[in-house]
């Protein structure tokens, strides 16, 4: 997965509970917050950081919430980057009637 990203140029969030990846890399493609342990507490900029991955990653988890409420979404069999437009489209419409 994380060489899919790389090769298209493309980083990633993730939750605290995301593993697999070498913590010692410079260059990352999947960011997760920062864990704090009984004897490390976090700092404040840890602490900072948290909250904007959270807040980035918040929308995107509400997105996905959403989509699975449409009852076109689950039985949708088509080709995946038709899928993604007209799954797009409909954003755009859910915004639209939202914003009125």
């Amino acid at each position: 997965m994380v060489d899919h990203f790389e090769a298209a140029g493309l980083g990633a969030l993730a939750d605290l509970g995301f593993l697999g990846l070498d913590p010692a890399g410079d260059d990352q493609v999947v960011i997760t917050g920062f864990k704090a342990t009984r004897a490390r507490k976090l700092t404040t900029g840890q602490k900072a950081a948290i909250k904007v991955i959270s807040a980035a990653r918040a929308a995107v988890e509400h997105g996905f919430a959403h989509l699975k409420t449409w009852r076109v979404a689950t039985n949708l069999r088509t080709d995946p980057a038709r899928a993604t437009s007209l799954l797009r489209a409909l954003l755009v419409l859910t915004d639209l009637e939202v914003n009125r």
